[in-house]
């Protein structure tokens, strides 16, 4: 099982290539000369980004306030640059976990490489496995959310994306969402 392990990473951001619609998303790591990029869908980017906030919340919280957590990301940690190249996936990502290292103050962040079913008796999953700190994790998390919400607009009756042609609205009972009533 190769495990890629950054503690710290000089770089730990998420990224997608390619037009609205039709865009792949990644997690890339990068340390002391190594790269590591890690492909997985744009609902698990949404659903770390979000469980990323609530766990620094959640510790926060449970330290009444003294833990070292920033409660909105540190401007000086905003990374908007593109992904680095090049952008070659070193495994597909099934499962993340996330948890708290009380004793360094630091968010560790989990991804698994997805398994096949048929396959359950082969090699370990390769793993992505990052530490960085909370404000690292907060402005993880911003980068992230602008990430997905840069997809195609919602319709405003359903909230499914609109294409260009329009879609099928569940809300107008099958007819296309962009399409003259007739």
């Amino acid at each position: 099982m190769p495990v890629f392990d950054y503690d710290p990473p000089e770089r730990f951001v998420a990224g997608a290539l390619g037009q609205p619609g039709a865009r792949v998303f990644f997690l890339q790591a990068r340390a002391e000369g190594r790269l590591t990029t890690v492909a997985l869908e744009k609902l698990q980017v949404a659903a770390l980004a979000g469980r990323l906030d609530e766990l620094l919340d959640e510790v926060l919280r449970l330290s009444g306030g003294t833990a070292h957590v920033p409660a909105l990301a540190p401007a000086d940690l905003a990374d908007d640059a593109p992904l680095d190249v090049p952008v070659a996936e070193d495994f597909r990502v099934g499962t993340m976990a996330l948890a708290w290292d009380s004793e360094k103050s630091q968010v560790v962040i989990e991804a698994q490489e997805a398994v096949d079913e048929d396959d359950l008796d082969g090699p370990d999953p390769a793993v992505l496995r990052v530490r960085i700190s909370a404000g690292a994790a907060r402005a993880f998390t911003q980068r992230a959310l602008q990430i997905v919400a840069a997809g195609r607009p919602p319709c405003p009756l359903c909230g499914q994306p609109l294409d260009a042609a329009g879609h099928v609205c569940v809300r107008l009972n099958g007819y296309r969402g962009g399409e003259a009533a007739s």
